[in-house]
């Protein structure tokens, strides 16, 4: 673990939600884990999220979610943050992820509202407290009540802020106007990201610090120069390259982690292999992802060729591969 300076330097921008990379019999490609993590580094990102969502860190063993997390901080090396996954509905097994986390070095804990139990308000309060209890490391709040049903209701959030252990909010609401409502009840040093990417300019406009990201895997370049020129108010450059990766960001999140897989699959950075219940995407869907990638028209998307685990992107008329 890295001793970590103020959250306000380093949780900021677009911080990508790393996907976990497969190989043919289905075990854990960390070749291609590792040039995932080394190309977003190389980009400038100033923290990666291993085992999360978009890692599909429900179908992982603990043992791989560790393996996970020790090649993100090992490939690291300091350079960046390493933020993990480590959420449950069982408060005892979010507990446990947290410390298995922190004894394989990563710098923070991601950790989401219990769901499926339908918590009220008190016990998703007491949850965070008792992970927090059992850790030494910073933890980012994520809320997404499209999968949790139960939100994270603002004045628990106010509540669980108060405490210099709880650094920052991942927040998939949609809700935009959430930092203009919260901004002068959190702490300063409080970071709101979003968690959404198809709204994400618009919350960073209102006072967001950045995005926990799925769009950032595929083109993080271009994310970085969306909030760079977002800060610098540079509002209409911001939206025309917000408005380049829509027709991607869309595709990828009807269909995520699967849409997402099969993009850096057709850049040359993985296979698109996933694990049930995720199954690889239909022929429609590939060729909407195909489309919209050629469509960014970047050269820089590309993996270079000598480390190429998957098929080269042949930009045509269907931008099929």
């Amino acid at each position: 673990m890295t001793t970590l300076a103020n959250p306000v330097t380093w949780l900021a921008g677009y911080i990508p939600d790393l996907p976990t990379p497969l190989d043919e019999s289905g075990a854990i490609d960390l070749a291609a884990f590792r040039r995932l993590c080394e190309r977003q580094i190389a980009a400038g990102v100033s923290a990666i999220v291993a085992g999360e969502t978009t890692g599909e860190s429900s179908t992982l063993t603990p043992a791989e979610h560790d393996t996970i997390v020790r090649a993100a901080v090992e490939t690291a090396r300091g350079r960046v943050r390493v933020i993990a996954g480590a959420g449950s509905n069982s408060t005892s097994q979010a507990i446990e992820m947290t410390r298995r986390a922190e004894a394989v070095g990563a710098d923070a804990v991601l950790s989401v509202v219990p769901y499926y139990n339908k918590p009220m308000q008190a016990g998703i309060y007491a949850h965070f407290v008792a992970i927090a209890s059992s850790t030494r490391l910073p933890i980012v709040l994520h809320d997404v009540p499209a999968r949790t049903i139960r939100e994270l209701a603002d004045d628990t959030l106010v509540r669980l802020a108060g405490s210099g252990q709880f650094i920052g909010l991942k927040d998939a609401t949609g809700d935009v106007a959430r930092t203009l409502r919260l901004r002068s009840r959190l702490p300063q040093g409080f970071r709101m990201l979003s968690g959404d990417d198809m709204t994400a300019l618009a919350f960073i406009a209102n006072g967001g610090d950045g995005c926990i990201s799925v769009i950032s895997n595929v083109a993080p370049e271009l994310c970085l120069e969306i909030f760079s020129n977002c800060r610098q108010g540079r509002l209409q450059t911001a939206r025309y390259l917000q408005n380049r990766l829509a027709p991607l960001t869309s595709a990828l999140c009807r269909e995520s982690p699967a849409a997402l897989k099969y993009a850096l699959c057709l850049l040359g950075f993985m296979s698109p292999g996933t694990r049930l219940p995720i199954v690889g995407l239909a022929d429609a869907a590939k060729a909407e992802v195909a489309a919209a990638i050629a469509d960014i028209g970047d050269e820089d998307l590309a993996c270079p060729i000598e480390n190429r685990s998957g098929p080269r992107l042949r930009k045509g008329p269907a931008g099929t591969s």
